[in-house]
């Protein structure tokens, strides 16, 4: 007599199966999504729209007396000889791109939301086994680290172009899009502070904290760098939603669907 196998064992054996009753699956849809519409503007916005002559007003990326620069174009990078169906974007934002989708955050979201392994703590998942990041293609992830220190670069980069954008044709001020791109750089330093890889850089393979003036120094960094880890989630999603909300902006205003309220003549 063949035997049969229980309803609840075939239940259990069900992939997604869990104990759990809360609704679990509500962070992988909300960041899946999230991540899925972010990649879809980004693209569009800095590949497919991101093309045009640096002294063409209409470039989407400017704004009228070149005051406002979209993040995804920051440093511009425009030869002269560059086809004008070649973005600028293409030159920069791989390292950007590099960086998060390396990030040790980003790497338990779409492994969750997408990959669905695991679709969350305590949920069964299709794969019969687990081989981590040690074989490939996974194990190109441990590049992350090479994509921080040119993320470091960048730092920099986005407060220079901050500073600029208190300067029209030669005169300090101020506008919405000033504080606009200063909160970007603010919010995209924060996560680059918060980076697992950068933190354990600082200090993390130290023994003793105190034994030199140099080690004191790398402490005290870390503990900087610590106070940034423990909201690295906060920080990633900030950023992330920050910085397409500035090129939107810019994008806007440089072709007058928005007005920029400014001390330059448009209070």
């Amino acid at each position: 007599m063949a035997s049969t196998v229980p309803n609840a064992q075939a239940l259990e054996a069900r992939y997604g199966s869990t104990h759990r009753k809360d609704r679990w699956w509500v962070e992988p849809l909300v960041t899946g999504s999230g991540l899925l519409i972010f990649v879809i503007y980004s693209t569009i916005s800095a590949m497919l729209l991101g093309g045009g002559s640096a002294d063409d007003p209409m470039v989407a990326y400017y704004t009228e007396g070149h005051t406002y620069l979209s993040p995804f174009f920051e440093p511009l990078i425009h030869p002269d000889w560059l086809p004008v169906w070649i973005s600028p974007a293409l030159f920069i934002l791989w390292a950007p791109l590099g960086f998060r989708t390396t990030c040790y955050y980003y790497r338990k979201t779409y492994y969750r939301a997408y990959f669905l392994s695991p679709p969350g703590c305590a949920i069964r998942e299709p794969a019969g086994s687990y081989s981590g990041e040690s074989t490939f293609p996974l194990i190109i992830q441990n590049i992350h680290r090479w994509f921080m220190y040119v993320a470091i670069v960048f730092v920099p980069i986005l407060f220079v172009g901050a500073y600029k954008s208190f300067w029209h044709d030669g005169e300090f001020g101020m506008g919405i899009g000033s504080v606009i791109l200063t909160l970007n750089a603010v919010f995209l330093t924060m996560y680059t502070i918060g980076c697992h890889s950068l933190r354990h850089w600082v200090a993390g393979g130290l023994n003793q904290f105190s034994r030199t003036p140099f080690r004191r120094l790398r402490y005290r960094l870390w503990e900087i760098f610590t106070v940034a880890n423990e909201q690295h989630r906060r920080w990633a999603w900030t950023s992330l939603i920050w910085v397409g909300l500035s090129d939107l902006y810019v994008r806007l205003v440089a072709n007058d669907v928005l007005t920029d309220f400014n001390t330059w003549g448009n209070f």
